[in-house]
């Protein structure tokens, strides 16, 4: 999201990013041959589903303070908190969606097929303010 160009916002940029690793099928996302039985393997330890877990809820906090900062907002204001949980709660669902397919045994294709008419869904449902918040501003070249 830090890196998204001028004129996109942060909710933009991270659907972006979601479409372009789904349409490389992008080895991070789960998405190859054989990753179903690992990720069976990974969900049935406790462990590493609360360290998952933790990691998300402090990626949302992150999240949040970029969006703060970005925006020019104070620390106390809910609105980068709660556009923050708006983009987490989405790139959840994605990741959800790829290991319930993959533990099913679908195959990378199908997922990522399936995967990106989810996004498509959550792109058309969002609304102006939250595809509108936290615009990359052009910024000028300094001399």
């Amino acid at each position: 999201m830090r890196e998204r160009p001028p004129g996109r916002s942060a909710a933009q940029a991270v659907l972006d990013r979601l479409r372009e690793e789904v349409a490389r099928r992008d080895r991070s996302l789960g998405l190859t041959e054989g990753f179903g039985p690992f990720f069976a393997m990974m969900r049935a330890a406790p462990t590493l589903v609360a360290r998952l877990e933790e990691l998300g809820h402090r990626m949302n906090d992150e999240l949040a303070a970029v969006l703060a900062e970005e925006t020019g907002t104070v620390p106390e204001d809910p609105l980068p908190r709660v556009v923050a949980a708006q983009i987490s709660g989405y790139h959840s669902l994605i990741f959800g969606e790829i290991g319930r397919r993959v533990t099913a045994g679908e195959r990378p294709d199908a997922i990522a097929e399936a995967v990106t008419e989810l996004l498509d869904a959550i792109e058309e449902m969002l609304g102006a303010p939250m595809l509108g918040y936290a615009v990359r501003e052009e910024r000028p070249c300094s001399e």
